[in-house]
This record gives C-alpha cells, structure tokens and sequence, in this order.
C-alpha cells in the first residue's frame, strides 16, 4: 500500500532563502500536521504573504504511518534516510521524492513530539567542521534559528552518539542498524546537502499546546529568514545546552528500567538506570540527563540516550 505525499510550495517574487517544514515523518505525531494546516490556513485567507524566498509546507510526510496514526509505515522514515534504487518500501518510496525536495531547499524544520511527558527542546546539528561523519559549515546560522524557535532546551550530538552505538552493535556482532549511516533522518540529510536544519520536539504526543508551540515556531522561521513582513520575538535570556554523549541498546527482551523515566530526568554518577536479562546493573557513568527512554525498544535497538552539559552555546 501507498499512498501520495503531498506538498504545498508558496515562492515569492523577490528572492530569499528557501525554507521547507516537514510534519508527521512519525505518523502518530501530528501536531506539525496541525501547525501546518493552521498556517496553510493563514497563507489561504492573506492574512500574510510569503514576499521574498520560499516556504513548502509538508503536512503529513509519512501518509501511510500518518493514516494509520502509527509511528511508521514499513519502518522508521528518520533513520537511513537516502535515495535508493530499487525502492523497496514504503519509506524508501517516500525518500525519493523528500530527498531531492530537501536538497532544492536552503534550510528545513522537522517538527515532532515524543512519547513521555516533558518540555519542548530543539535538536541541533554539529559544530563547524570538516570531518568525515558530518561535515557542516553553518553552525552559526543554525544556532541563531534554534534560539528563535521558542524551547530553552538545545541539544546536540545525535550523530557521534549514534555512530558510537553502531560500533557497540558491530562489536557484539549486530548487524542491524550497525552502519552510522543509519542514523541519517532529516536533518542530517539536509545537512549533507549543503543547508542547515533543526528538528523541534514539540511536547507529548497529545499534549494540546504542541501544535501552538510548532505553530510559533513556524512563523518565527519564516519571520528569522525574512519570508514575510511577520513580527520576530527575540530569543530567550537563558538557555539549557545539553549533549548526547552515547546511546545504550536494549539487548535483550527482559531487559528492564528500574522506573519510569521521562526525557531529561536527571541521574548522578553511580545512580541504577536499569537491568540486564542476567541481572547486571546498568548504571549512570557520571551526572547527566536521561533521554528518549524507550521501554518496549526492540533487542538490538536504542533503549535510552544519556545527556551531559553542551559546551557550545548558543550564538
């Protein structure tokens, strides 16, 4: 089964960045979904104009997952998100259509929500380098986005976390998900490309203030970029710069928290997190925060991040 991906491109007359906002790459998060339509809604009513550059809004960039209201279609869009061919599933499909779409745009937007409960934060990408895994040149201008959004909360270093965990899966002799490449969704992908991209974790699932928060997030990229004559609140004082620093797999199926953890519950050194089939403790290393904790994650696959202070902040 398919179905179409839809897209709504609105170009002004006078030239300007292009931005790209994608909604429901998991299909069971919707509050992008409804930010977008709310603003398809403005653009249709003129109540603003896009006057310089380009903004195409994705409503729904997983329709299979997001008519089902699951989390994916055939697997995960956000992870190995590249052009293939043969496209063998549905998300395959779906990335040879998004990709080129991506790389035709400037700067892009990623909105979600996430399953337990806890504040809106915004994942950024990597300082400025020339290194293999995720060479980047924008830094700054990411930076000066991720401030705007709203959130206080900005995380980085998705990538060398991730690749970090491959190399445990290729170790244990794992062969699934054990390429860092694996780890390319969205963002890193419009980064490879040449532009720069955030995602925004937008609340809970059901929280009803996250489509509010996607939504402000929306007009403040379009107002930061200079698409539309829309009013610019200023970033906060203060923020929360946080790192992922590795990423711990689930390895077996009895393998279990010791409580219900929430993103960004905080741990110190030596605190147990949870334990193993065998009865083996896993414990934090050092303080820091606990995040994306997945209690039915798969064998094999992520069961929680962990978190220290950022040293970059933000611009």
């Amino acid at each position: 089964m398919s179905l179409p991906l839809r897209a709504h491109h609105v170009a002004g007359l006078a030239p300007g960045p292009k931005l790209i906002v994608l909604g429901a790459v998991h299909g069971n998060e919707v509050c992008g979904t409804r930010a977008i339509e709310r603003v398809l809604g403005e653009i249709e009513r003129d109540e603003w104009r896009i006057e310089r550059g380009a903004l195409t809004l994705v409503p729904a960039t997983n329709p299979l997952a997001y008519a089902r209201g699951t989390r994916v279609g055939e697997r995960n869009l956000n992870r190995h998100l590249l052009p293939c061919d043969p496209a063998r599933d549905n998300e395959d499909r779906i990335a040879n259509l998004l990709c080129p779409w991506l790389a035709a745009h400037d700067v892009l937007l990623d909105l979600h929500s996430f399953r337990s409960h806890g504040q809106p934060f915004v994942m950024r990408g990597p300082a400025d380098n020339d290194g293999a895994l995720e060479p980047f040149a924008h830094a700054a201008a990411e930076g000066r986005l991720a401030a705007h959004l709203g959130p206080v909360r900005i995380v980085d270093g998705w990538m060398s976390a991730y690749a970090q965990g491959a190399a445990r899966r290729r170790a244990r002799g794992d062969v699934e998900d054990a390429d860092p490449s694996y780890g390319v969704g969205t963002t890193e992908y419009m980064r490879r490309c040449g532009g720069y991209a955030l995602t925004l974790e937008c609340g809970q699932h059901d929280d009803p203030a996250a489509p509010d928060v996607a939504h402000h997030a929306i007009h403040q990229a379009v107002a930061l970029l200079g698409l539309a004559d829309l009013p610019l609140r200023p970033p906060a004082a203060v923020f929360e710069c946080l790192c992922l620093t590795e990423v711990i797999d689930r390895v077996h199926a009895d393998d279990r928290f010791v409580r219900e953890w929430m993103s960004f519950d905080a741990v110190r050194a030596g605190d147990l997190i949870g334990v193993r089939h065998d009865g083996a403790p896993v414990r934090a290393e050092r303080e820091g925060r606990i995040v994306f904790p997945d209690p039915a994650a798969a064998p094999g696959h992520e069961w929680f991040y962990f978190a220290a202070p950022s040293q970059r902040p933000l611009p």
